[in-house]
């Protein structure tokens, strides 16, 4: 658990100014689609998940080539409800990154949404060679492997890193199987706990702010 963690009143204006960057970064190149997917990425980590859409659909459309690296997207899609569209682009996301078990773990939350856990478990893709193993745990959870109190040890092995990941898929598995309360739970654990500075630290964030935890 580290002690550097970022209250909510400290993280804001962080985000806001890195907000304002790419938004000058766009308005000063409208026609470049890094910019738009910058930009979109700081809308995402703001809650802004409809223009975090936008701008990355911006992006494609400066540069369809960018359509399978638009990771950012596909979970943008899934905060925005629109899982079939989700697992659509991590779909398309694997054909160039298969080694990236979270491609397919989102692939399965979107599907587990849209058509029922049923039908996620049956068409979960195989795991690639992730290079992290806590990931490869958290696969092998969703298949049904291990059990979330072995989960959570594998994470730990990971440090706080591995401790993160390991709470937040947990609580993203309750949430899609209608446990409010233990959903909550691991995902504020992940949010609360652990400051890793990374994406999916700011995915934390945003679940929290929209579930109104």
């Amino acid at each position: 658990m580290t002690a550097l963690f970022l209250s909510a009143t400290l993280l804001l204006p962080l985000l806001q100014q890195e907000f304002t960057h790419y938004d000058r970064l766009v308005r000063a190149n409208p026609l470049n689609p890094n910019a738009y997917v910058r930009r979109g990425m700081a809308h995402f980590k703001l809650g802004h998940i409809r223009e975090a859409i936008q701008d990355f659909d911006q992006a494609e459309q400066l540069n369809p080539q960018l359509t399978p690296y638009l990771w950012q997207r596909g979970l943008a899609y899934y905060y925005g409800d629109r899982y079939e569209d989700g697992a659509a682009q991590f779909e398309l996301d694997l054909t160039v990154n298969g080694q990236d078990i979270e491609e397919t773990i989102w692939r399965f939350l979107c599907i587990a949404h849209s058509r029922g856990m049923a039908e996620a478990q049956a068409t979960l893709l195989p795991p690639g060679q992730d290079p992290r193993p806590f990931m490869t745990a958290i696969y092998t959870f969703y298949a049904g492997e291990i059990t979330a109190d072995e989960l959570l040890h594998q994470g730990t092995l990971g440090g706080d890193r591995g401790e993160f990941y390991a709470h937040l898929y947990l609580g993203l598995y309750y949430e899609v199987n209608q446990h409010p309360d233990l959903a909550q739970k691991h995902i504020s654990i992940a949010a609360e706990d652990y400051n890793i500075n990374d994406y999916m630290w700011h995915l934390a964030q945003v679940h929290k702010q929209l579930r109104h935890w």
